[in-house]
């Protein structure tokens, strides 16, 4: 198929364009800078710049294209991760998932498209009510990622209306994804808030890629979690990571400290945070993961 690939220069857009050439489809990917287009069409892509913020930007590169699909990956995430002012550092992913999603639902119906796929993110976002893992029918925590929660909800929503799919995302690792994480673990400066309870679910990169992919080629509809087998509690995964990346383990913050410090984002996620299931995605896709469990990826990534 021709697929277009909307942010084909971030981290999973670098795994997910080699994934889709690989298996015969023609891929057009973008990416905001000039500079930026030799290394995507290195990965056997027609690269083009687009401006996701601009309606006719958006347009004409989507019309010249002439895609059956459009897969949206399009955030504006990079550096180092700024939680504590979580709204500033994703002000302009948040716009990227409001207007820029709307931009290209309009340019998929100008020009006939009739399959559009879309990042969302499902890792530690679950509603903060009963169990501590959630399925595609559990809502999303209306809170608990400030404005970008309502961002999420207006692309899930307007994307699903449009007979696309969703698909929401774990914590991504892998090349290039967890680098100044890392680093600050490495420093210890990631420390444990509070008891750690908070659940996250983790996915690599190319097995986040792989069941893009799957969606992308059986035209799958609605949402899906995509997320390893292994949701866990921050205080199983961080110390591990930490272990993994040759640091010293983390330390302990009570949550009291850790508010003015960290801010309440990162005091939910790690002491309320609701994990997700991936049952759906590997019953209705076929997806099979290359690694089940952070354990045996972060091992793999970091050894």
């Amino acid at each position: 198929m021709r697929v277009f690939v909307a942010g084909g220069t971030g981290v999973l857009g670098r795994r997910l364009v080699p994934q889709l050439t690989a298996r015969g489809h023609e891929v057009t990917a973008t990416t905001r800078s000039a500079a930026r287009l030799e290394p995507l069409k290195r990965l056997g892509a027609e690269a083009v710049v687009m401006d996701g913020l601009d309606a006719r930007s958006v347009g004409e590169v989507v019309a010249r294209a002439r895609p059956e699909v459009i897969v949206h990956q399009m955030t504006a995430i990079s550096g180092k991760p700024d939680i504590k002012h979580f709204d500033r550092w994703f002000a302009t992913t948040n716009r990227l998932r409001t207007e820029g999603t709307d931009h290209l639902l309009a340019a998929a119906e100008a020009t006939g498209v009739s399959h559009v796929v879309a990042q969302s993110y499902g890792s530690w976002n679950g509603i903060r009510e009963g169990g501590w893992v959630k399925t595609e029918e559990d809502p999303l925590d209306p809170t608990s990622t400030g404005k970008g929660a309502a961002a999420i909800r207006h692309l899930e929503d307007v994307v699903v209306k449009a007979g696309g799919a969703v698909l929401r995302y774990g914590a991504f690792y892998g090349p290039g994804a967890t680098d100044d994480q890392v680093e600050l673990v490495r420093k210890r400066q990631y420390p444990v808030i509070g008891d750690g309870a908070g659940y996250s679910s983790w996915v690599h990169l190319d097995d986040a890629a792989a069941a893009t992919v799957l969606v992308v080629e059986q035209k799958a509809t609605g949402v899906f979690n995509i997320v390893d087998d292994e949701p866990a509690p921050a205080r199983e995964w961080l110390p591990y990571l930490a272990r993994c990346a040759g640091a010293g383990k983390p330390m302990r913050v009570p949550v009291w400290l850790a508010r003015p410090l960290a801010g309440e984002v990162a005091v939910t996620m790690m002491t309320e945070g609701r994990g997700f299931s991936n049952a759906k995605a590997k019953r209705e896709l076929g997806w099979r993961l290359r690694y089940p469990s952070w354990r045996q990826g972060f091992r793999a990534e970091l050894a």
